[in-house]
């Protein structure tokens, strides 16, 4: 059973900063990517920022310069720096991985940001 673990939300105020870590254990496959994505109500879940096992990221637009993304591949863990941030990315993370050998895809439960002051 693959189990996707999820830490590092909370509670943040405006300009502040929090890193959400995600661990993936379990019977998984080979992984290919990691990543994190957010959702809010009455929106589409979207992606925040991903990294292959060869070390390509991506970012949306609206966290490139505020977000950095990590992984460490022996560990099977991800993570993801976020300084500055602003009350537009409170949302639900999610940790997002890919495998390959088998060729799947999994979700976490997800991790509650709140920016706020």
């Amino acid at each position: 059973q693959v189990q996707l673990i999820e830490s590092g939300g909370g509670l943040v105020q405006p300009g502040g900063s929090l890193r959400l870590s995600c661990a993936a254990s379990g019977s998984i496959g080979r992984i290919i990517s990691m990543g994190w994505y957010r959702q809010v109500p009455g929106k589409e879940r979207e992606l925040v920022a991903r990294i292959t096992s060869g070390g390509f990221t991506n970012y949306a637009d609206s966290v490139k310069g505020r977000f950095t993304i990590s992984r460490d591949n022996a560990k099977n863990t991800v993570d993801l720096q976020m300084n500055s941030l602003k009350p537009e990315d409170a949302a639900v993370y999610y940790c997002n991985v890919n495998t390959i050998l088998p060729r799947s895809e999994y979700w976490g439960q997800g991790t509650q940001v709140t920016v706020s002051s």
